[in-house]
């Protein structure tokens, strides 16, 4: 990135209670060189935007914050890629929350497909029997209904697992979450779904 102007850097010879609080393209330079603080201050500021333009994509409270959180992360990983020649700030990290808002929403969906269209290799009927058939529609409906209760990352760690047969750590890896969190979910999402379906341990 260019150097600041002489002008920004004559500031901090002005004392703290007389400065105007520092550009965000500014703290962002700090926080791409490992500054714990720049960052805490940059996060003051663009936590609340952040959540509130997710929030209006997806809805979901817990869904909003699980997201905010993982964009927030990518600033202080991704601080370095930001370009003050490409737009403010600002609109990098919103930019970024949207992305990933929709991104969410796509795998959502996405995943709501792949268990559509794997159910019935799941619920293969022997039979060419009406009642057999009618209560293996039944069942996918209601699997599908329990999977819906899932948290985003549940549904996703357990479709990857169950009917991608991936490994909890390749899970991780795809996922982007350490291996612990993984299996936590993947146990919570089983269990949930196992009461969801009333099957009994």
């Amino acid at each position: 990135m260019s150097e600041r102007p002489a002008g920004l850097r004559a500031v901090r010879d002005v004392p703290a209670e007389d400065q105007a609080p520092e550009r965000l393209e500014d703290l962002m330079v700090r926080v791409a060189k490992g500054d714990n603080a720049a960052y805490e201050a940059v996060f003051t500021r663009v936590s609340g935007p952040v959540y509130g333009l997710i929030r209006r994509v997806l809805r979901d409270p817990a869904q909003s914050e699980e997201v905010s959180q993982e964009v927030l992360v990518t600033v202080w990983r991704n601080a370095s890629r930001f370009d003050e020649n490409q737009g403010s700030a600002m609109a990098w990290i919103m930019t970024m929350a949207h992305r990933r808002a929709v991104d969410r929403v796509r795998s959502e969906q996405a995943a709501t497909e792949r268990v559509r269209k794997l159910a019935p290799r799941t619920y293969e009927p022997a039979y060419d029997d009406v009642s057999e058939s009618v209560e293996i529609r039944l069942e996918k409906e209601a699997v599908r209904r329990c999977l819906g209760s899932l948290t985003e990352l549940q549904r996703e760690s357990v479709g990857l697992a169950y009917y991608g047969g991936y490994t909890y750590r390749e899970v991780g890896e795809l996922l982007d979450v350490p291996l612990g969190t993984v299996k936590t979910r993947m146990r919570d999402g089983l269990i949930r779904l196992r009461d969801c379906l009333g099957v009994t341990a």
